[in-house]
């Protein structure tokens, strides 16, 4: 069964760090579009970046652009989710997806967050 669990949230003051994790079960993260969204209360879904692991290829929603940095550890089937300079703004409850999905371009996806399968979140604060 595939299934995805996200860890490493928790409060941090603004401009501080925070690396979020998403670990993955029942299928490899090799040939999968993965992603990382948020949800603030009384917002809808928002993108934050995702990743084709099979390539490389990268998107990542102009408000964390230069701050936030995704990447994948095939070996243990983990991806991860680098939050520097965080913000209040950044405050939401932080969710991880992943698809088989091979065709659609990762950006594409992302925007439209194309994604099948998702985790239960973990919820990140920036406050002081």
């Amino acid at each position: 069964q595939l299934q995805l669990v996200e860890s490493g949230g928790g409060l941090v003051q603004p401009g501080g760090s925070l690396r979020l994790s998403c670990a993955a079960s029942g299928f490899r993260l090799d040939n999968y579009a993965i992603g990382w969204f948020r949800q603030a209360p009384g917002k809808e879904r928002e993108r934050v970046s995702c990743m084709r692991s099979s390539d490389g290829s990268t998107y990542y929603a102009d408000s964390v652009k230069g701050r936030f940095t995704i990447s994948v550890d095939i070996a243990k089937n983990t991806v991860y989710l680098q939050m520097d300079a965080l913000k209040p703004e950044d405050t939401a409850n932080y969710y991880c997806a992943a698809d088989q999905n091979s065709i659609t371009t990762i950006q594409a996806m992302c925007i439209f967050m194309a994604f099948r399968s998702w985790g239960q979140g973990t919820q990140v604060t920036v406050s002081s």
